[in-house]
């Protein structure tokens, strides 16, 4: 018979190729659609729909990470992992065909279900085989495969986008998601609570939502499609505090919350969603916006911004390696925490400098600084919030932070796409010059920051209007170009404000010591009779969790005798 400890290393390693596939999927579509988001605007239009194209993926991921989290509590990762990946695909070949921005908005918003459930999964899989003290190292590796996709996603995506098309950026999810599901159906066993008695909040999700969407749609529509101080601002501000107010009700009274109000009341957890949910805001700021200033600004084209991304994603992986590997080696992740969100306020700050005049070399620096900050401030956050609190939480937990940070990200996205647009028509209005402003009209309804984006729309523009205008037509695109450089730098500058916020919150973190062991591994016969466990290699797998490879036993997660042991 195969000994305990060389059946679970085995089938941690299995478990965790899966994982590493599932991740390297979504990091390959966050980063492919990144460099290729400014040409597909360019093409379907809606400039100022821009940030809908990722606000719709993050709201359906958000709303999808607490619900698929509790699920798999319930009733094992394995089945939602691959489900996620399924819906993943599908929204990726829908979004591939989209004619017109509505479509593509609305399958980007299914694609995000999918994104949403392998989000809440993939941590949660992780605590469930390695201990806290362990998870650094293993949070490090999960950051080097998302890193490695970052790395060869945006390249991938310039080049895509400027030899076949932008409809390419989404088909080529396509292979490497089923082999993602291929492997983790054949090799991933199965881990579920035996408490099966368990309800989903369906209705808190409902309540999210209603707080969610109208506050979205005020912050993306206030200053553009109506004024700030409209009927219809207020309207929706109004009906978002209603849905925000009952969220707090309905989960108030849950038995089984989607937010456990509960978990505020740990000092650790409660900082931590304050800072994850405010590194989100800034960290998909920087990814939305950083290759539109290189293809609108710089005027590079989009396979060379995938390049020049890389750096940043390069530094992101190293850095989120190497402190796992500190938090693994010395138990302590306060002042590692403390000193990447030190990194990342400077990379902003930097970033918030860029003109007009800013070059590739010098953006290149900023985002490496930026990069490094990202990357180790990603597994310490997790990892003291899954320390903190019992094992049995873990799904609720792990998911709960997902939660905070996409919902930072929305909310971030929301509203740095309003200041850019309305500072980019304010800029352009202050300096334009009186006398171009009758003579760009011939031209104007073609030429907008919009066009920057599409190096063929300049071409053609060039083509179509009288030789003798050209020189009104070149100062005209440094107008717009100047005008896209300060509005773009404006957002890294109030990413930068709200990041300083997360790193004052990140003084009051507390240390705990990380625990030793899970209750996965306790070894002693009377801590098995005690959880309701049954050793690795002599359990039979139950008709329930049985799998096309190997199972695990189902484990009851009900008690956590593991969080005692400091």
């Amino acid at each position: 018979m195969m000994s305990a400890s060389a059946t679970l290393d085995r089938r941690k390693i299995t478990v965790l190729i899966g994982v590493l596939l599932g991740m390297m999927l979504g990091a390959l579509d966050q980063t492919v659609v990144g460099t290729a988001m400014p040409r597909i605007i360019a093409t379907l239009g809606g400039m100022n729909f821009y940030t809908w194209v990722v606000t719709a993926y993050l709201l359906t991921s958000t709303a999808a990470v607490p619900i698929f989290g509790k699920l798999s509590d319930i009733y094992g990762r394995r089945p939602f992992y691959l489900a996620g990946i399924a819906v993943f695909l599908l929204g990726s070949v829908l979004s591939g065909l989209s004619q017109n921005i509505a479509e593509l908005i609305a399958f980007r918003a299914l694609q995000g279900i999918g994104g949403g459930i392998m989000m809440g999964n993939s941590g949660a899989i992780i605590g469930d085989i390695f201990p806290p003290a362990e998870r650094g190292r293993w949070q490090g590796v999960l950051g080097a495969a998302f890193g490695l996709a970052s790395i060869i996603g945006p390249g991938l995506g310039g080049w895509l986008t400027d030899n076949w098309s932008w409809h390419w950026v989404f088909y080529v999810n396509v292979p490497v998601g089923l082999l993602a599901f291929a492997v983790i159906f054949a090799a991933m066993p199965s881990v579920r609570s035996r408490e099966v008695r368990r309800t989903v909040d369906y209705w808190g999700v409902a309540a999210l939502l209603v707080g969610l969407v109208p506050l979205l749609l005020a912050l993306s529509l206030g200053g553009i499609e109506y004024p700030w101080r409209s009927p219809e601002i207020y309207a929706l501000f109004a009906a978002a505090a209603a849905g925000t107010a009952l969220f707090v009700l309905v989960e108030s009274r849950a038995a089984e919350p989607l937010l456990p109000l509960g978990l505020f009341r740990n000092s650790i957890f409660l900082v931590t969603a304050i800072i994850v949910f405010l590194t989100g805001f800034a960290m998909f700021g920087a990814i939305l916006f950083i290759p539109v200033f290189m293809q609108g600004v710089i005027g590079i084209t989009a396979t060379n911004s995938g390049l020049l991304l890389m750096p940043l994603m390069l530094a992101n992986i190293i850095a989120s390696t190497i402190a796992g590997q500190i938090i693994s080696r010395t138990g302590h992740y306060r002042i590692l925490g403390i000193a990447g969100l030190v990194l990342v306020v400077g990379g902003m700050a930097l970033l918030a400098t860029v003109t007009a005049a800013t070059t590739q070399s010098a953006l290149m620096w900023h985002m490496i600084l930026l990069g490094i900050g990202l990357g180790i401030t990603m597994p310490v956050f997790i990892i003291s919030v899954q320390n903190a609190l019992p094992y049995k939480m873990l799904g609720v937990v792990t998911s709960s932070v997902q939660f905070f940070r996409s919902i930072g990200g929305t909310v971030g996205v929301a509203i740095m796409g309003t200041v850019m647009f309305n500072t980019l028509q304010s800029q352009i209005t202050a300096h334009l010059p009186t006398h171009l402003s009758a003579a760009a009209s011939a031209f104007a309804s073609k030429l907008n920051a919009q066009a920057l984006l599409d190096p063929q729309a300049l071409v053609d523009i060039q083509h179509s209007i009288p030789v003798q205008m050209a020189p009104m037509l070149a100062q005209f695109l440094e107008i717009l170009k100047q005008a896209l450089a300060t509005s773009i730098a404006r957002v890294f500058g109030l990413s930068a404000a709200v990041v300083v916020i997360a790193l004052v919150a990140s003084f009051f973190l507390r240390e705990v010591p990380l625990r030793k062991v899970n209750v996965l591994e306790e070894e002693p016969l009377a801590m098995m009779a005690e959880t309701g466990t049954v050793p690795w290699d002599e359990a039979e797998p139950s008709s329930s969790t049985q799998t096309g490879g190997d199972s695990y036993p189902e484990t009851d997660l009900s008690s956590d005798p593991a969080h005692t042991k400091r």
